[in-house]
């Protein structure tokens, strides 16, 4: 069976897409279609910030672009001289919160090790880090999106623990999203499951799919990589098959053969 997941492929040099290895364990064929683009932005405020790990009581991560975003800031020569004589060993000894394994993974690339990576989405992360942080202490630094929700910041500062974001990048739909949906539905025809990683995905990419679809589009389970991006399919009128356990490859393989198998009703 084909599935079409709506997300970046893994950069080649470092191996095999897991979503595509995951996926082919259960003889399931998986085509990856970029939906987004990234603009990054506020780079040398980024790391400005980052120059001065006593400010702060450390670092909060919910998606693996503001890790690119300082990985861009590390190319820079001096930038990265300075990272490593001094600053990720100030940075080491404050906890760095995380949202799932892709963002626990360019943590540790970094050289920093990630906590609540097993949080799963934002709402469990904010009660882990609440779970640890005093009211009133230093404030944690959220590198962010444009696009961010509002659940983490709102609990945080609920419960007194102050948070400082800063938008390091803008979410766009992908150039080429309409032109590689269109050939992969000619190609390959109505998949049985669409999986979409984003609440942003939905908003770019469920009309061509309609489209695309017509009156098969009934035939196609959808699938969540969490609980946002399934409150956006389901606000948008669709049902959802499944939702992965947590944003990884092995989740959301598990979900959508459970899914898949014969007679399973969404949810």
């Amino acid at each position: 069976m084909k599935v079409l997941l709506l997300k970046d492929p893994k950069d080649k040099d470092s191996g095999p897409d897991p979503y595509i290895e995951e996926l082919g364990s259960y003889s399931l064929e998986a085509t990856l279609i970029p939906a987004l683009s990234f603009e990054f932005t506020s780079l040398d405020s980024l790391f400005e910030k980052l120059s001065h790990p006593e400010c702060y009581g450390g670092l909060v991560f919910t998606s693996p672009r503001a890790l690119e975003a300082i990985k861009i800031c590390l190319k820079e020569k001096s930038k990265k001289e300075a990272w490593s004589k001094s600053l990720k060993q100030m940075w080491s000894i404050k906890p760095t919160y995380v949202v799932g394994k892709a963002t626990a993974s360019l943590v540790e690339e970094i050289g920093l090790v990630p906590q609540g990576e097993m949080a799963g989405n934002a709402e469990k992360l904010a009660e882990y880090i609440c779970s640890r942080e005093k009211p009133n202490s230093s404030a944690l630094l959220f590198p962010c999106g444009a696009l961010r929700r509002e659940v983490l910041p709102t609990v945080l500062r609920e419960k007194g623990i102050p948070l400082e974001g800063l938008t390091v990048y803008q979410t766009a739909q992908h150039p080429d999203l309409q032109e590689s949906l269109s050939s992969y539905f000619s190609q390959q025809g109505i998949p049985a499951s669409i999986a979409f990683f984003s609440p942003s995905g939905v908003k770019f990419c469920l009309q061509h799919i309609q489209k695309l679809s017509g009156d098969l589009i009934n035939q196609v389970k959808f699938a969540a990589i969490g609980p946002s991006t399934a409150k956006a399919l389901r606000d948008a009128g669709v049902a959802v098959s499944c939702t992965a356990g947590s944003p990884s490859a092995q989740e959301l393989a598990a979900a959508l053969h459970t899914a898949l198998q014969p007679h399973s009703p969404a949810l």
